[in-house]
């Protein structure tokens, strides 16, 4: 009987053949099937940040600084949170009683020294007119006794001598009138000045008065919106209210645009290449879901910077909103994402 060793190894060497092709060939035939994943056109990518939204006019209204005054200002109006008002529509006003008594004070001073001034003035000119109506006299005197010496050769000794004397007697009171003339003068114009740079002074403490008293009516500067600020009051953070007290310049109230808006995020230095003109933004307020608005790329900082002790860089960007939206406020936080400018479209395959 032949042996059978030599088929039954013929056998398994064929199974083991076919074992190894099928396992070589099967995944080939399949990762050959498999559709390749198309590489993300570079520039492309969007990028996600967090924002808090600003106004591009905006005016930060403090309270008034008062000349001489270093104590604290009663409110007695404000403006409501969220007003809307028009430029130069009052949105503050304080206490302006005391400020208007020294006013009233100031004028009646003013006033009684503006008179004393004409009055001075007036009795400068009618001194005047008296030492020139005297010098004159005394002139004539003079040329009386001149005249009289002119009879010397005629009367007798006594006479020519009384005549002399008198001659001398006038010359020494004209040249005595116009010294004391030109002194009085001196006198009565000094006098003048003295109560002049009185009511000069005076003029200033009526016109800083006046000045102080309307400080304390603050205007809009701006036509928009009113946010009042937080401030401290009675051991807690709130907005000012009428009757408070504040301290002068301290922080009342902002007026924005809010036609005029933009938001301003952080972008992470990694992501900074998405920063280029002509990018734009999708924005979504945190406060109101489903409201999303466009914006526009507007500036970016030139270097990327770290709080202390951070070691993640960032880039501070503005973007602008495209339209007004009465849901836009500052300080409200927002969801920001970024959309470079999309690549210019392909005109062939270029081979």
């Amino acid at each position: 009987m032949p042996s059978l060793w030599p088929l039954k190894f013929a056998t398994v060497a064929s199974v083991v053949f076919l074992v190894g092709c099928g396992r070589s060939i099967v995944p080939r035939t399949q990762a050959a099937s498999l559709p390749k994943e198309a590489p993300e056109p570079p520039g492309l990518r969007q990028v996600r940040a967090t924002g808090v939204i600003r106004a591009i006019h905006s005016i930060t209204v403090q309270t008034p600084q008062i000349a001489g005054l270093n104590g604290r200002l009663t409110l007695t109006n404000l403006a409501p949170n969220g007003a809307k008002v028009a430029k130069g529509d009052i949105i503050a006003a304080f206490d302006r009683t005391q400020q208007m008594d020294n006013a009233l004070q100031a004028k009646a001073k003013f006033d009684d020294l503006s008179h004393q001034v004409d009055q001075r003035v007036a009795q400068n000119q009618s001194d005047a007119e008296k030492r020139s109506a005297d010098l004159q006299k005394a002139e004539g005197d003079l040329a009386k006794a001149e005249l009289e010496l002119r009879k010397g050769p005629l009367l007798s000794e006594i006479d020519r001598l009384k005549n002399e004397a008198k001659a001398e007697d006038a010359k020494a009171h004209v040249a005595s009138l116009k010294k004391s003339s030109h002194f009085h003068d001196l006198a009565d114009a000094s006098a003048l000045r003295i109560l002049q740079l009185q009511r000069d002074r005076q003029k200033v403490a009526l016109d800083r008065s006046e000045s102080n008293a309307a400080r304390l009516v603050i205007h809009a500067p701006i036509a928009g919106m009113v946010a009042l600020e937080n401030t401290w009051r009675n051991g807690s953070m709130g907005h000012a209210q009428e009757g408070d007290q504040l301290w002068t310049g301290q922080t009342l109230l902002r007026v924005f645009d809010p036609n005029e808006m933009e938001v301003r995020t952080l972008v992470g230095e990694p992501d900074g290449a998405a920063l280029v003109p002509g990018a734009r933004a999708i924005v979504s307020l945190d406060a109101y879901a489903g409201l999303v608005f466009p914006a526009r790329f507007e500036s970016a900082s030139p270097v990327a910077t770290a709080p202390l002790g951070s070691p993640i860089k960032t880039f501070t960007a503005t973007f602008r909103l495209e339209k007004a939206d009465p849901h836009f406020l500052p300080d409200l936080s927002a969801a920001v994402i970024i959309q470079p400018p999309e690549a210019p479209a392909s005109t062939g395959d270029r081979r």
